[in-house]
């Protein structure tokens, strides 16, 4: 049994309506690879310093899975306007 995949990431926003576009287009990709949002902005504290103000961490069935999203065109093509309207701190993670 493979270990779970982990997206997470801190993100500031700097163009709410380009990043907008960036939500609508990630779907297909995360409805592909069975991506389920365990955080997904809401509240946070941040008790050692700034973070970001968006917050989000996605699960997936495997590692493999959390990679093959992040590098499929369906979500390449949605990063565009994530890049462009913020700035992150964003790692795939393979759980325990």
């Amino acid at each position: 049994m493979s270990k779970k995949g982990y997206w997470i990431a801190m993100v500031d926003i700097t163009d709410p309506e380009v990043y907008s576009r960036y939500v609508a287009a990630n779907a297909a990709a995360f409805e592909k690879y069975g991506a389920r949002f365990l955080a997904r902005g809401g509240r946070h504290e941040d008790p050692e310093g700034p973070t970001g103000l968006r917050h989000v961490i996605i699960e997936f069935d495997s590692y493999a899975q959390a990679l093959a999203c992040y590098n499929s065109p369906e979500y390449q093509e949605a990063l565009k306007h994530r890049l462009a309207a913020s700035t992150a701190h964003f790692s795939i993670v393979e759980g325990v």
